[in-house]
C-alpha cells in the first residue's frame, strides 16, 4: 500500500495514495505504472510528494494529469530521489561522526562507541588496460583508539536526518489558476518489470494429441511492491531505447476442464500492432517476487511428429559462384525430431500465443510423465503453425556423400552428385524429410534423381521418404549449376 508523505526539510499539504494500481507490462524488463492520486490543491504553487515509486522509475517519463481534462495543472518543478536510505546510505550520513553500536558478549548485549572513519562504499578505478573495475571499499572504525575494518556490531544511528528519504520518492511544485480537489492520474515507465509466457505440452503413452497449458510469470524487481494491482501484459516488439514451472503432472479430466472453463480467465485482444492479456483478478506484486497465472488449457490438440534429416551440416548459399570442390561436403549423422501443431479454433487453440519456451513430456506405461525435448517459440498469431525442435533421433543414423563433382575446363558450369542414406534401427517405420540445399550458385538445374523431390525456397529441395523398419533408405540426386 503506497502513500503520499511530506519530506521533513518540506512544507506542504500532504495526501494519501488509493489503492487503485494498475500495471502494464512489457517482454522488454519495462512497464507502465498507474496509480491515482488525490489531489487539494490550492490557488498558485502547491508542493506535493509522492512515495512508493519504484527504484528504477524513469524520470522523464513521469506524467501527472487530470483524467477528466477538466482541471488544467503545471508542472513547474519536478524532483526524483530514488535513493532511500539502508545501513551502508547512513553509515554514509554519519561519516566522521561517533555512534553506538549494539553487539553480544558472553550472552550478554553490550553498548559500544566508535568513530566512522569511512563509511563502506562502491569505489571505481582504472586498471593498466585502460578497463574500469569498481570495488566495494570496507569500513572503518574507530573503537578505544584501534581501527577496524568491519563493523563491531549492529550500529545504533540517532537520527535519519533532514534530508533523508524512507521509499523512493517523486517531489512536485504544482502550479493551479484555482483552488481545486480532485484525483489525479500518476503514469510512469520503470524499469525491472518482466513477463515470459511458458507452455507444457502432455502426450498420453500412445497418440500425437497434446494437453496444452499454458503459463505467465511476471517478474519484479523494481524495488516496490504493488498491491491489490490490476495487471495487464503486452505482447509484441515494442521498441524501447535501453541505457548505456512448475510441471502439471497429469492429463486433465472433464471435470477439471469445466472447473477451468468456469474459473476467472485472462482475457486476450489485439491492442495496436501487438496483443494484450489483462488477468482476471486483480494481483498483489511484491518486490523481488516472480509470480505465475494459467492463461490457456486446451485438450486433444493435434501435433505431428518430424523427422529432418539435414546432411550438410547448415551449409548454406551466401551469392556468388563457389567453385571451391571441399566446401559443403562435410556431414553429420543427426536425424532431428520435430512437433508441430495448427494454432486454430480446430486444433482447440486459435489464439495468440506470446512468445516463450515449449515443454513436451509423454505419459509412461507406469503412469509417470517423462520429459522429452523444449524449445522456445516466436510470437505466434491466430492459425499460424508452431514448429518445436525437441533433439535428435536415438535409432535413426544419417550419412552424405557426394560421389561426382565436375567442373567444365571451357564453359561455367559445374556438376556434382550426391547420396543421402539415412539408416532406420528402430522397429516402426518412419517419415523423414531429406532437406538439401544447393549452395554453390544461383542457377541449378536437377538433372537427375531418385526420388520425388519438392523445392522449399530458391536455394533447397526436400525429398520426402518413408523408412520401413530396420531397413536403409538412399537418396540421390545430380545438380548442374551455370553462370
Amino acid at each position: 500500500m503506497k502513500s503520499i508523505a511530506l519530506l521533513p526539510a518540506l512544507i506542504a499539504c500532504a495526501t494519501s495514495l488509493s489503492a487503485h494500481t494498475a500495471i502494464t507490462v512489457y517482454n522488454g524488463n519495462f512497464g507502465v505504472v498507474r496509480d491515482t492520486v488525490p489531489l487539494e490543491l490550492t490557488q498558485g504553487i502547491n508542493q506535493q510528494n509522492y512515495s512508493g515509486v519504484t527504484s528504477q522509475l524513469e524520470p522523464e517519463s513521469v506524467i501527472l494529469r487530470d483524467p477528466t481534462g477538466q482541471i488544467a495543472i503545471s508542472v513547474v518543478e519536478q524532483s526524483y530521489r530514488g535513493d532511500p536510505v539502508d545501513q551502508q546510505r547512513l553509515l554514509q550520513m554519519f561519516q566522521g561522526q561517533t555512534i553506538r553500536f549494539l553487539k553480544t558478549v558472553d550472552g550478554k548485549e553490550v553498548i559500544q562507541e566508535g568513530t566512522i572513519i569511512r563509511a563502506p562504499s562502491l569505489a571505481t578505478t582504472t586498471n593498466q588496460y585502460g578497463n574500469q573495475q569498481q570495488q566495494m571499499l570496507e569500513p572503518i572504525i574507530q573503537v578505544d583508539g584501534l581501527l577496524m575494518t568491519r563493523l563491531p556490531g549492529t550500529p545504533l544511528f540517532p537520527s535519519l536526518g533532514d534530508d533523508s528519504i524512507l521509499e523512493p520518492t517523486l517531489s512536485w511544485k504544482l502550479h493551479s489558476d484555482a483552488a481545486a480537489q480532485f484525483d489525479a492520474q500518476l503514469s510512469y515507465l520503470t524499469y525491472g518489470m518482466s513477463w515470459k509466457s511458458d507452455y507444457n505440452l502432455v502426450l498420453p503413452e500412445e497418440g500425437d494429441e497434446v494437453t496444452l497449458t499454458g503459463w505467465i510469470s511476471i517478474d519484479n524487481n523494481t524495488g516496490t511492491s504493488f498491491q491489490d494491482a490490476a495487471i495487464k501484459l503486452i505482447a509484441g516488439d515494442v521498441n524501447k531505447v535501453q541505457p548505456s514451472a512448475q510441471l502439471r503432472g497429469q492429463v486433465m479430466e472433464m471435470a477439471m476442464a469445466k472447473s477451468y472453463a468456469d474459473a476467472p480467465q485472462v482475457e486476450t485482444k489485439k491492442f495496436d500492432e501487438f496483443h494484450m492479456y489483462s488477468l482476471p483478478l486483480k494481483t498483489t506484486l511484491r518486490d523481488s517476487e516472480t509470480k505465475q497465472v494459467e492463461f490457456v488449457r486446451a485438450e486433444k490438440v493435434t501435433t505431428n511428429k518430424l523427422y529432418v534429416y539435414d546432411g550438410s551440416g547448415g551449409t548454406r548459399y551466401y551469392g556468388g559462384v563457389n567453385t571451391n570442390q571441399n566446401y559443403g561436403q562435410n556431414t553429420q549423422p543427426d536425424v532431428a525430431i520435430y512437433r508441430d501443431f495448427k494454432n486454430s479454433d480446430a486444433n482447440g487453440l486459435g489464439i495468440a500465443l506470446p512468445a516463450g519456451k515449449a515443454r513436451f513430456y509423454r505419459m509412461d506405461s507406469d503412469g509417470q510423465l517423462e520429459f522429452t525435448g523444449e524449445n522456445t517459440i516466436d510470437h505466434t498469431p491466430k492459425n499460424e503453425t508452431i514448429r518445436v525442435y525437441l533433439g535428435n533421433a536415438f535409432d535413426l543414423v544419417g550419412e552424405r556423400t557426394c560421389t561426382e563433382f565436375y567442373k567444365h575446363p571451357s564453359r561455367n558450369m559445374m556438376r556434382e552428385t550426391f547420396e543421402i542414406e539415412v539408416r532406420n534401427r528402430s522397429e516402426e517405420s518412419v517419415q523423414v524429410q531429406i532437406i538439401e540445399h544447393l549452395y554453390r550458385g544461383s542457377n541449378w538445374t536437377i538433372e537427375k534423381h531418385s526420388d520425388a523431390f519438392t523445392q522449399t525456397n530458391a536455394q533447397s529441395i526436400e525429398f520426402p521418404v518413408t523408412i520401413p523398419a530396420e531397413t536403409t533408405k538412399t537418396v540421390s540426386y545430380t545438380v548442374e549449376y551455370t553462370w
